[in-house]
């Protein structure tokens, strides 16, 4: 059979040991990465909404803002590939504990900063220390659980969590920043409050999960030998495309042009993620916590659209438009925000941007995997996350200079719209899930 009938007989099965596999695996896969992201994401964005206070109280310039944003990704470009390969090669579960507990500590470290210095230092390390997580997730933890063609869908629900975390950090970070607890200031707060969870739930994640099928305790026997040879069937479907070494994998002409997709998407995401909520109370003037709810209102949307596509996609199989056209809505907002001349318009604005830079999320890391597996699916993943982290370095850094010079976010949403069209365009381009054929050794 092809790829594609043997992912949908596999999907089609039906079976109470089918279902009740399937479901076994969304409890104790999707479910704790689930939760791992939401506190990942929190840890990762709370930095936007304690700018709103510690930037005044520390007296940190847009650019020194901008800086120290972006500089959490130059630390996280350089254990990227290494630490997805390291997971992949031991135990990925082990690999997410430890990455957790070392962000969780370093998180709450960013409540004693005072200097420039020390912001970009302990942001640096923070990079280093959450470096690889997402691959990890992509390469390693879902592929060992769902074939190719359900590999969307999961990664889509698993990816709802950057959703849901805005969901319930903003309104929270909003609340935190306005609470005064043994002598901290709200921003102080928001950080040690946010950095508990990382830590504590480093521990959680080994007891929870497992690395494979025939590691989990909580499936029976009938269910191990269900889902095993599902994955069997998947992998026969990949197998069908040549085999690379990480070496090849790293040097495919597929897998450099999904890194600069990537990595222009990803300039014009943190660009614009990072400067939302101050963006938001410049505009309208609203308290900080007003500011938290309103962006709850863009989060939601942008859920519902990324499942919506994520699921359209599955059901297809097509992935570059259903990529592609997030982007180029998210880069409609963005030109829209520059030009708005009213808080009304503003904040449509703001809606666009956000639903469109979420929404190729799903689709966007099931395609690695349709042609790559194993080490070198880590590797490659690993490689176009580190590209990709180099555009969260620039976005959030440009969009700082370019208010400092400019006075105004209009230049910064301009460059970064241009970015999203370009990642938009490049993404059309990309193969149907053909790779080229690796290079002889």
């Amino acid at each position: 059979m092809s790829r594609r009938q043997d992912d949908q007989f596999l999907m089609a099965d039906d079976s109470p040991v089918a279902r009740l596999a399937r479901k076994k695996v969304y409890l104790h896969v999707i479910l704790p990465l689930f939760i791992t992201s939401i506190i990942a994401y929190l840890d990762r964005v709370n930095l936007s909404y304690a700018g709103l206070k510690m930037n005044d109280d520390l007296k940190f310039s847009d650019e020194v803002f901008g800086l120290g944003a972006g500089i959490f990704f130059a630390g996280y470009v350089l254990l990227e590939i290494p630490g997805a390969l390291i997971a992949e090669r031991y135990s990925p579960r082990w690999w997410l504990a430890r990455i957790m507990l070392s962000w969780g500590l370093l998180s709450g470290l960013m409540a004693f900063v005072q200097t420039p210095f020390q912001f970009y230092t302990v942001r640096f390390l923070l990079g280093v220390a959450e470096a690889s997580l997402y691959p990890v997730l992509y390469a390693s933890c879902i592929p060992r659980w769902f074939p190719p063609a359900e590999r969307p869908q999961a990664i889509a629900v698993m990816l709802t969590s950057l959703q849901i975390s805005s969901i319930i950090g903003a309104p929270l970070a909003g609340w935190l920043l306005g609470q005064s607890w043994l002598g901290m200031k709200g921003w102080q707060v928001l950080f040690l409050v946010e950095a508990i969870p990382a830590v504590l739930f480093a521990f959680v994640l080994v007891w929870w999960t497992a690395d494979t099928p025939a590691d989990a305790r909580w499936l029976t026997n009938d269910e191990r030998q269900y889902l095993t040879d599902r994955l069997a069937a998947g992998q026969a479907s990949v197998s069908r495309h040549p085999r690379y070494s990480v070496a090849q994998a790293l040097a495919n002409r597929e897998v450099i042009k999904l890194a600069l997709t990537y990595f222009l998407w990803i300039t014009g995401f943190w660009g614009a993620t990072y400067w939302m909520p101050k963006v938001l109370k410049e505009q309208s003037g609203w308290s900080n916590l007003a500011v938290g709810w309103m962006l709850v209102v863009p989060m939601f949307l942008s859920l519902i659209f990324m499942l919506a596509i994520a699921r359209s996609s599955t059901r297809t199989g097509e992935k570059r438009w259903h990529g592609a056209v997030g982007l180029f809505i998210g880069a409609a907002g963005l030109v829209l925000g520059a030009l708005a001349t009213n808080q009304a318009t503003a904040y449509i604005a703001l809606c666009l941007a956000l639903v469109g830079v979420y929404a190729p999320f799903g689709v966007w890391w099931s395609y690695p995997t349709t042609f790559l597996t194993g080490a070198a699916a880590a590797g490659a993943i690993g490689l176009i996350n580190s590209l990709g982290n180099v555009g969260g370095f620039i976005g959030p850094y440009l969009t700082g200079y370019l208010k400092d010079k400019t006075g105004t976010y209009s230049a910064a949403w301009m460059l970064l719209a241009v970015s999203l069209l370009f990642s938009g365009l490049l993404m059309l381009t990309l193969g149907r899930g053909q790779a080229t054929k690796p290079n002889p050794e």
